[in-house]
């Protein structure tokens, strides 16, 4: 059972690494002169676009998702409550952006929030759904009840250590194509996630025995 789930976990994360490769070499044939530097706004709404689409479209496949009613009315209360904060957060972090003194940086720093928020918030909302406290069981200590819990934790974790990582060399007076903002910060965002989705199904059999899911 245990080395099903953990196939099926790293067969999974090897398809959605796949549309981050995919969504690097695919915009090459139609965008001219294309490249991670020079067109990284084209590049990072790819990739968010690209691992989206395969998030949503895997998970549904495997089934993933918790089973709920969803014709009841607190299932619809929920899910009207889990996007409408979606909403506020990009909302808010448009605001602050747009008042902050660089302004022309705007829709850098907005595509950066949009790359993490795929990275991280959808994988949450494919995997556990819009229940709220099963978000705050998975990210609290020992609250992981499934290898996929699990596994939010590992790729969440080193998608905000990358972003974070990324963020160090900017105010550095090296001159660098890459410290232009926010290229370093998606850079190691997506970096952090590939390591996550490698490391979580490797970390998960290398500690099989002693991982112990019960229900809270």
């Amino acid at each position: 059972m245990w080395d099903d789930e953990i196939r099926g976990m790293a067969s999974a994360h090897a398809i959605v690494a796949s549309s981050i490769f995919m969504a690097t070499v695919m915009p090459a044939v139609f965008v001219e002169n294309f490249s991670v530097y020079g067109t990284h706004m084209v590049w990072l709404h790819c990739v968010a676009g690209s691992v989206a689409v395969v998030n949503i479209a895997v998970f549904w496949l495997l089934g993933i998702s918790p089973p709920t009613k969803k014709n009841t009315l607190s299932y619809k209360i929920e899910m009207g409550k889990m996007f409408s904060q979606q909403i506020v957060q990009i909302l808010s972090v448009l605001f602050t952006v747009i008042h902050a003194s660089h302004c022309r940086s705007a829709l850098e720093t907005f595509s950066l929030a949009v790359l993490l928020s795929t990275l991280t918030t959808l994988r949450c909302l494919c995997i556990l759904g819009p229940n709220v406290q099963a978000w705050i069981r998975v990210f609290s200590r020992d609250g992981a009840m499934s290898v996929w819990d699990t596994s939010l934790q590992i790729t969440t974790g080193c998608s905000v250590i990358g972003a974070w990582l990324g963020a160090l060399p900017i105010p550095l007076d090296w001159d660098r194509p890459w410290q232009i903002w926010p290229i370093s910060c998606t850079l190691g965002a997506t970096t952090g996630f590939l390591t996550g989705l490698l490391a979580a199904p490797v970390w998960i059999h290398w500690h099989r025995k002693q991982l112990t899911y019960k229900l809270k």
